[in-house]
């Protein structure tokens, strides 16, 4: 069975401590709803935050826990074992995803395979150590793909980026050649966090996409229908591939001309990625 980490586009932040709000968030579109028990749960919520999830666990069907993950809190932090013993539970009963934050080393990751076997890691790169390792860590046991913390990133390093984030350039681009290298699929983006602005949202997508992210984290269910589309590909895509794929079948030669353009070998593995990404 595919791991849904793996191909989603949207990921949809929900606090695990407002499980209420779970249908609306499984409703939403979102390929995967990440429940959150690290930034969105305050330290005195946690322990109920945890025994709700628990207690709601057992009533999910198996395909609804296919599109749920967890992000614990941080190895470091004194919620982390507690967070791994919740883990250890739900994964013997569906639990197929972890989102792991302020990954900064190996060893890390591998504290929680070690706790709670059999899950895919989603690493939270949001520090200037976890940039340092991020080629480690994409090719560490049970890595998903990556994940860009941006916010906590930019505090960590003292940035303070513009609208158009161009001081992230470098860093983004390095999530994705590191995706690459480790033969994990494209990396995931950090939020946008207007969420009245819907032309920022659209910008921040775009952003992504042409930087080579295939999926987006989201923190309200609106943005969800945005990211999904952008990072799709467009009808428009989808017939330009079919048919170049269909022209190149019925080719003998390596390189042709096909619709005033140069086909070779890149053009039809970007067709057949555009498939890929519609499905």
């Amino acid at each position: 069975m595919t791991l849904v980490a793996t191909h989603a586009r949207s990921f949809l932040f929900l606090p695990a401590d407002r499980l209420a709000r779970l249908d609306k968030a499984m409703a939403s579109g979102a390929h995967m709803v990440i429940l959150d028990l690290e930034d969105a749960v305050a330290s005195e919520s946690k322990p109920g935050a945890r025994a709700a999830l628990l207690d709601r666990w057992s009533s999910l069907s198996a395909e609804d826990k296919r599109h749920l993950a967890i992000r614990i809190n941080a190895v470091e932090t004194q919620w982390y074992e507690a967070d791994c013993e919740l883990l250890r539970h739900l994964a013997a009963t569906g639990l197929t995803t972890v989102m792991l934050p302020k990954a900064e080393a190996v060893t890390q990751l591998a504290s929680v395979k070690q706790r709670a076997t059999g899950l895919a890691l989603l690493p939270l790169i949001e520090s200037a150590k976890g940039l340092h390792a991020v080629d480690l860590i994409a090719r560490a046991p049970g890595v998903a793909r990556l994940v860009f913390g941006h916010l906590d990133f930019q505090v960590d390093l003292g940035i303070e980026s513009g609208p158009d984030e161009r001081e992230l350039d470098a860093v983004r681009l390095a999530l994705v050649v590191a995706s690459r290298h480790a033969s994990l699929n494209a990396p995931v983006d950090g939020v946008t966090v207007n969420l009245k602005d819907a032309a920022r949202l659209a910008s921040d997508t775009q952003r992504s996409r042409r930087f080579g992210f295939g999926g987006k984290l989201c923190i309200h269910p609106d943005q969800v229908a945005s990211v999904n589309e952008l990072l799709g590909a467009s009808d428009h895509q989808i017939a330009w591939a079919r048919r170049v794929l269909e022209a190149a079948h019925a080719q003998s030669a390596g390189a042709f001309q096909f619709e005033g353009a140069m086909v070779d070998a890149p053009v039809l593995a970007r067709a057949r990625a555009i498939l890929n990404t519609s499905h």
